[in-house]
């Protein structure tokens, strides 16, 4: 169960009747992006409530005629994702920084310099955001902002969204090592055993994580990993 006082009022108003619950804020952001989220404990109380401030409850059986379940959960589900959600300031503050790096992280993965092909720092990608005024929205799913904040970017910055391919070749030894490193990241689209012991692949990944392929792949083993980025 989330505290009452870290909890946030979801509110849903049809046909002259309002419900309200209290409710975890990281939840109810989890909800908003699409996210399969079990409230069972993320409820600060048990209860539907007509103004959650009064303490003013609403009964099983009304709640069965409109929502057509006795499940609080499912219940509490409808009414964040239908209604609206009433934040203080401090609460919306803190929900729009982690959407922020949210937002941030998705594009410094994602994106690339087209000029140089090289990804673009997390740093500047905020500095940009900030220097276009953008406005995040702590409760719009992070993938309805990005291409809105793109566009935004764009005349600041050159960037797009890119998947590049690169050539990898590890030394045989090193293969249990390199392989989860290389899963992990980007998708193997050819991959091979070469005459002297050595695993070659093509890896094709995210623009933005090119930096993190090549410090990975050198730490497990040892640096002696070759990738090439393959135009």
């Amino acid at each position: 169960m989330v505290n009452v006082d870290d909890a946030v009022i979801a509110r849903w108003e049809t046909h002259g009747s309002r419900f309200e619950v209290l409710v975890d804020p990281q939840a109810v952001q989890d909800l908003k992006d699409g996210k399969d989220v079990d409230l069972s404990d993320k409820l600060a109380l048990d209860q539907v409530f007509k103004d959650a401030k009064k303490g003013d409850k609403i009964s099983e059986e009304y709640l069965e005629k409109t929502f057509h379940t006795r499940n609080l959960a499912e219940i509490a589900r409808q009414i964040v994702l239908k209604g609206e959600v009433q934040v203080t300031t401090e609460q919306r503050h803190q929900l729009q920084a982690a959407k922020h790096r949210q937002i941030v992280t998705l594009i410094a993965r994602n994106a690339m310099n087209p000029q140089t092909g090289a990804p673009h720092p997390p740093a500047r990608i905020e500095s940009a955001m900030a220097e276009a005024k953008v406005h995040v929205d702590p409760f719009r799913p992070v993938d309805a902002q990005v291409q809105e904040i793109l566009a935004k970017l764009r005349p600041l910055i050159p960037i797009r969204f890119e998947v590049v391919k690169v050539r990898v070749r590890v030394p045989g030894q090193y293969y249990p090592r390199a392989i989860g490193e290389v899963k992990g990241l980007g998708r193997i689209s050819e991959e091979r055993w070469l005459s002297d012991g050595s695993w070659s692949a093509l890896v094709e990944i995210p623009a933005g994580v090119q930096t993190e392929l090549y410090e990975k792949l050198g730490a497990r083993t040892k640096g002696t990993a070759e990738t090439a980025l393959v135009k």
